[in-house]
């Protein structure tokens, strides 16, 4: 079978709920990507952390929406989840609280513009490992606190 490659990703994300990365890379022998699932509802802020992640060398998947998120963290395999708290279908509480019901356990960080102290204690009970509000979090910090999960 051919091994042809995609082109790389565009500026705008596809309309789909799970939008799917660029072409995924293939691994160099030997080498494993680690997969980071991004569940961000805000298409400019899942495409920069798209790019930011997979420069540093993840594999990335994005999904626009709770429901979406939960059937992949569930049936795809991954290293880490980035999930926004507030979105479409499921928001991240209800997907916390799914994951946890169903015995998934992968490491989970919040990244929200919700910042008060109930909202990072809810989310922590409910088995996030970290908690960042968007506005005021750069990229790279994001980035370093997934590294330091792996």
């Amino acid at each position: 079978m051919p091994n042809s490659k995609k082109p790389a990703p565009t500026a705008e994300l596809s309309q789909e709920k799970a939008v799917p990365s660029a072409a995924p890379q293939e691994p160099v022998k030997g080498q494993n990507l680690k997969r980071i699932l991004i569940v961000e509802d805000e298409r400019p802020l899942a495409h920069a952390l798209e790019l930011k992640f997979r420069h540093e060398g993840f594999d990335t998947q994005i999904c626009l929406d709770g429901e979406e998120a939960l059937k992949e963290a569930t049936e795809g395999k991954y290293n880490v989840i980035l999930l926004d708290l507030i979105m479409p279908r499921m928001d991240g509480f209800t997907f916390l609280q799914e994951m946890k019901n169903r015995g998934v356990k992968i490491p989970t960080v919040v990244l929200s513009n919700l910042g008060q102290d109930e909202d990072k204690a809810r989310a922590k009970d409910l088995g996030a490992v970290g908690y960042y509000v968007k506005s005021n979090t750069p990229i790279m910090e994001i980035i370093k606190q997934v590294q330091s999960l792996l």
